[in-house]
């Protein structure tokens, strides 16, 4: 279903899970064939940042059963200007999440993105890093947050904030002027 408003695209659709690796979430599942946030860009005509709105809204998608897509991007060139999307995801168990993505076209063909993906832990912050930050490097920003980095995987964070009986995760994803295809990043980006 597509829905024009506002300068706004929405697009509901179900969602098969889609393989991916990154901070952006856990390692699981297959590929899958459809992408709402690909749909909806592609039909307005962004054309050069497309694999990287492809490759990273994959890790969003992937486990979801369900998304919603919000698309903004600028009407007049859809494909020479920055594109701001927010993707809903049902989770398979229950779990729900949203990720936001924005990828801004670079002169020399590139594009420089960032993708956020934010969802609540049903246990303590100290199980999630447990269970999924081994060999990341700890900062403690705020007394009741802690962010966690690899050396080698520089632009990508993952935020715990702890919270009444769960942990917000924040998992963070930042590139600049890269080449993107659509298994991800391959030019030279910092």
């Amino acid at each position: 279903m597509i829905r024009f408003s506002a300068g706004l695209l929405v697009i509901s659709a179900s969602v098969a899970a889609a393989h991916a690796q990154s901070v952006l979430a856990p390692a699981t599942s297959a590929p899958t064939p459809r992408n709402p946030l690909v749909l909806a860009a592609g039909n307005v005509g962004v054309r050069q940042c497309l694999p990287a709105l492809s490759a990273l809204s994959e890790f969003g998608v992937r486990d979801a059963r369900n998304s919603d897509v919000l698309l903004d991007w600028d009407h007049r060139k859809p494909n020479g200007a920055a594109v701001f999307s927010l993707l809903g995801l049902e989770g398979r168990a229950g779990s729900n999440a949203v990720m936001s993505i924005s990828a801004v076209p670079e002169l020399d063909g590139s594009c420089s993105t960032s993708a956020e993906r934010i969802e609540v832990a049903p246990k303590s912050c100290k199980a999630v890093a447990d269970a999924e930050l081994r060999g990341f490097q700890a900062t403690k920003l705020l007394p009741q947050m802690t962010v966690y980095a690899k050396q080698q995987d520089p632009g990508s964070t993952v935020s715990l904030i702890e919270t009444s009986g769960s942990c917000l995760v924040i998992r963070r994803f930042v590139k600049f002027a890269a080449t993107w295809t659509a298994a991800g990043a391959v030019g030279p980006g910092k």
